[in-house]
């Protein structure tokens, strides 16, 4: 656990000085500078952009984690970052060529709702290219344990460029077209500053031998592609379809400022992530069962730990935090708890994913994934009519939950390992007295102040009884670490 700890630890800085910036831009800059309208345009560009992200990628960027260890010499590594870099074309060249003949047939089933969206299809298209081609290089930086750059670039630059865009926006200095073109264009910033990087860290020689295992790869990017569009269907469906069935755009607005609230419970298993995914691979690769299951138990405890501590976070100061929000936005108390408990039960599987990613059963994440995408447009498309952005939370949080828990059941059966613990329930326990106690009491001072005062008292109550309970010997190393004791 030592450079999954170490890298982990720095990811997880950058990644939360990412959400903090993503946290000022979300609920104060987006939510004063634009307006409500502007504002639901813009999630679900990036909505749509991130359902699409993962055709273009063309599965390349899970590719180069499961097959690059298994490449041994220098020709056939390069023959097969080779093919990894153009492989993507396939579908990007057809759909562009689709996209150009068929813009107004697009455009009009996008805006059939909300007539705002036609003149910004293209925007979409842009975005997944430069989305997909980002996660390519900064695969190629993790093959070579190298993460925290990458990570920096995907959590922090974009998110302090568009804080830039947005005060332009507020001086006049920028229209709204133009802002919405900064955006697409910090993005493909973003990824030509990723190619350079990966570049640096190994640079590529350009051998067109395609490798011996060419089919077994091909076949892994196409089932890549499904798995990668499932996530970013549980990520993103829900705004895309509020857009598409709710005549006011503002909801998808009003809806993501929930998500973003509950989705900070998801930052250190972003962090975390980077670096789990390859040395998943690696044991897998080398049939080291032994150290698999000890990273799949640690991870999923370390982060049910840290997952827990910000859950307890942000239900206890949501009442709080929507008192300095418009009051338009707080409207989402159940969006922002029900899809809190579905991200903290996601987190608490640790590597289940990277385990179902780079093993032989990896096609069983197609099957599951068509599974959980069928069922979440069918229940948002049930609950969505019926009750709006409650709905879509809730179709979003049955759907996690079921998914989950059969990976969890799916990886017990073929490896004999599963993640939780007698200490995991330990930690559930903590977490109910925690909000049952806590809940209903607040310090009788501005918001603001009281958010910090009661996450101060919080962090120390739960991490003095996480170390008393001794659930994890990697997190009481770490608290013993920086408090020195």
């Amino acid at each position: 656990m030592g450079i999954i700890l170490k890298q982990s630890f720095k990811n997880t800085i950058s990644t939360y000085l990412g959400f903090g910036i993503g946290a000022i831009n979300t609920l104060f800059l987006y939510t004063n500078l634009l307006t409500d309208q502007y504002y639901g345009l813009v999630a679900f560009l990036f909505s749509t952009a991130n359902i699409m992200m993962p055709f273009m990628a063309f599965g390349v960027h899970n590719a180069i984690i499961k097959y690059y260890s298994s490449f041994k010499t220098k020709n056939s590594i390069n023959g097969f970052l080779t093919l990894m870099l153009f492989l993507p074309l396939i579908f990007i060249i057809p759909v562009g060529t689709i996209g150009y003949f068929s813009y107004e047939t697009i455009g009009s089933f996008l805006s059939r709702e909300n007539s705002i969206v036609e003149n910004y299809t293209w925007y979409i298209f842009i975005l997944a290219i430069a989305m997909a081609y980002f996660e390519i290089f900064f695969a190629w930086t993790k093959v070579q344990m190298q993460t925290v750059f990458g990570n920096i670039m995907k959590e922090v630059f974009h998110r302090v460029a568009i804080m830039i865009l947005l005060f332009a926006v507020y001086l006049n200095w920028l229209s709204i077209d133009e802002f919405i073109i900064g955006l697409v264009g910090v993005y493909v910033l973003r990824m030509l500053i990723m190619k350079l990087y990966a570049y640096t860290v190994r640079f590529p020689k350009l051998v067109f031998q395609l490798p011996n295992n060419l089919s077994s790869i091909f076949k892994y990017a196409l089932l890549m592609i499904i798995a990668g569009s499932v996530a970013m269907l549980i990520l993103d469906i829900d705004k895309f379809m509020i857009g598409i069935l709710i005549e006011d755009i503002e909801q998808v607005a009003y809806y993501s400022v929930a998500i973003f609230i509950a989705t900070v419970i998801a930052v250190p298993q972003r962090a975390m992530h980077q670096i789990m995914m390859p040395l998943t691979a690696k044991y897998l690769n080398d049939n080291d069962l032994t150290a698999l299951e000890d990273l799949y138990k640690r991870s999923s405890m370390t982060l049910l730990v840290v997952s827990g501590f910000i859950f307890l976070l942000i239900v206890l100061n949501i009442n709080q935090l929507y008192l300095i929000l418009p009051k338009e936005f707080t409207g989402g108390l159940f969006v922002v708890f029900i899809v809190s408990l579905a991200k903290l039960y996601d987190n608490s599987l640790g590597n289940n994913n990277a385990i179902l990613f780079n093993s032989e059963y990896y096609k069983m994440v197609l099957y599951f994934g068509v599974f959980l995408a069928i069922t979440a447009i069918v229940l948002n498309i049930i609950f969505i009519p019926r009750y709006g952005i409650e709905g879509s939370a809730l179709a979003t949080f049955l759907a996690i939950v079921f998914y989950n828990t059969v990976k969890i059941l799916f990886v017990k059966r073929k490896f004999n390992m599963q993640p939780f613990s007698a200490e995991s329930l330990k930690i559930c326990l903590l977490l109910v007295v925690s909000v049952l106690v806590m809940y209903f009491w607040d310090f009788p001072f501005h918001p603001i102040l009281n958010i910090a005062l009661k996450s101060t008292l919080i962090g120390i109550l739960y991490f003095v009884s996480i170390y008393k309970l001794n659930v994890s010997e990697d997190v009481n190393e770490q608290i013993k670490r920086y408090l020195k004791f």
